[in-house]
């Protein structure tokens, strides 16, 4: 039976191993989209929208103007704003039913996913892959993580965002205090 040191340290070389097959220009599409828009929205099922709930909390710090979809504080989506999706498996009717909403209003849609051929990618107007197990591959012969059903992807979101934010704190200037400022006082 392994350690949990050792678990920590395939899972973690892991992640890196994924992390860094993301390909840079599609990290810099998904900065230029966000910071081109005048709004952004952002969706994601289940553990991957805890993680896109997380990335629209750091772009409220760095100032954006950011709603997570089903708040009911969302505004109607237009030509200039952005919908952010994740979709690991390529394939959440919920996620291509949001696409295909946000798309019909002019707004961009940029889809997050392992599946770049699925239907929700193929819906939107910009795709980053990354490259991980998610549940529509974490069975049989295509299983190559340690780690269950679609958390190396996950995992691979959260990474992903931090430098996203990293980079976009760079691109527009915004400082930590800047940052902290905009953080809630209501905890």
């Amino acid at each position: 039976m392994s350690t949990s040191h050792s678990l920590f340290e395939a899972a973690l070389a892991e992640l890196g191993r994924t992390v860094t097959r993301i390909r840079d220009d599609d990290i810099e599409r998904l900065i230029e989209r966000i910071a081109q828009a005048r709004h952004v929205a952002v969706f994601g099922c289940g553990r991957e929208g805890l993680q896109i709930k997380g990335f629209a909390m750091r772009l409220f710090h760095l100032g954006r103007s950011v709603s997570v979809v089903g708040d009911m504080t969302t505004p109607a989506l237009g030509p200039e704003d952005l919908l952010l999706v994740t979709a690991g498996p390529g394939e959440l009717p919920t996620a291509l039913t949001m696409t295909q909403v946000a798309r019909r209003a002019g707004a961009r849609v940029l889809v997050i996913t392992a599946q770049p051929a699925g239907s929700v990618p193929a819906a939107a107007t910009d795709v980053v892959v990354v490259p991980a197990q998610t549940m529509a591959d974490d069975q049989g012969d295509q299983v190559t993580s340690i780690l269950p059903m679609g958390s190396i992807f996950e995992g691979s979101l959260f990474v992903l965002f931090e430098i996203a934010i990293l980079r976009l704190k760079a691109k527009l200037g915004v400082g930590d205090a800047q940052m902290r400022a905009n953080h809630t006082n209501l905890e």
